[in-house]
């Protein structure tokens, strides 16, 4: 026999389990665009609302709980996916000697892609972290993106062969990347954003391992975190910073 206090546990339990279960997450069109026309109408939210459930408006139970004030590392850990890729880009950069700056910028340039979206990465990643980082560094990740596409012998960097094995040896970038690229190239800031193309690591060693915890003390020191968490100190990038905490949010 339960006692009335195991029995109230259970109850709390299992009307937990009933709301959650009522609770549905929609897919954003932007989600789901190119595997459906994103012109077509959509009958989710309607069937949902039929059945009684209710929208999800916050926590996916699906997913690890974050914290009420989320730290740069608790997105690392929590919401980003593999990161191998920058941890040993910016491990190279930092055996290479370059500064904390160089480093940060090396361990933040791809973050849009294990965390947000693909497509435009750069300067998904630069609006991303903007309100936290010296400007330089945040430009530098905005235009690695053009700059890895052309090549500077001068200082020894080359077109990617990768890039031939992904997108096709007749690739060419839209006319946008050729001018963000001439943009670059002239500014005075072009080093920094060409070191982070010198430390990206387009093949990657699986026998290297490197924890985030390597990197801690240098976040510290060149990620400005709000006191509110990210996604509450309503910068200009907070809004991404919750979409990415509250992905399946209906609105």
């Amino acid at each position: 026999m339960q006692t009335l206090s195991e029995r109230a546990d259970a109850l709390e339990l299992q009307m937990s389990r009933d709301l959650d279960a009522k609770v549905a997450p929609v897919k954003a069109r932007l989600y789901t665009s190119g595997e459906r026309d994103p012109r077509q109408p959509r009958t989710e939210m309607s069937e949902i609302l039929q059945r009684g459930d209710h929208l999800l408006m916050g926590h996916d139970v699906r997913l690890p709980r974050m914290p009420d004030k989320p730290t740069l590392v608790d997105f690392f850990r929590l919401r980003f996916g593999p990161s191998a890729h920058l941890l040993q880009s910016a491990r190279l950069a930092k055996l290479n000697g370059h500064s904390e700056k160089i480093i940060i910028a090396c361990l933040l340039h791809d973050i849009s892609v294990i965390g947000f979206i693909c497509g435009d990465h750069g300067y998904w990643a630069a609006a991303m972290v903007a309100p936290y980082v010296d400007e330089e560094v945040a430009w530098a990740i905005q235009s690695h993106q053009a700059l890895r596409f052309f090549p500077d012998p001068e200082i020894g960097y080359a077109y990617p062969e990768t890039y031939i094995r992904f997108f096709g040896k007749d690739f060419s970038p839209e006319p946008y990347v050729y001018e963000a690229y001439k943009a670059a190239r002239a500014h005075r800031w072009y080093m920094t954003g060409r070191l982070i193309t010198l430390n990206d690591l387009y093949a990657f060693d699986p026998g290297v391992k490197v924890e985030l915890e390597d990197f801690t003390d240098i976040i510290g020191r060149n990620f400005r975190q709000p006191d509110e968490g990210l996604g509450f100190d309503h910068s200009p990038a907070a809004h991404i910073w919750r979409t990415i905490n509250w992905p399946t949010r209906a609105l």
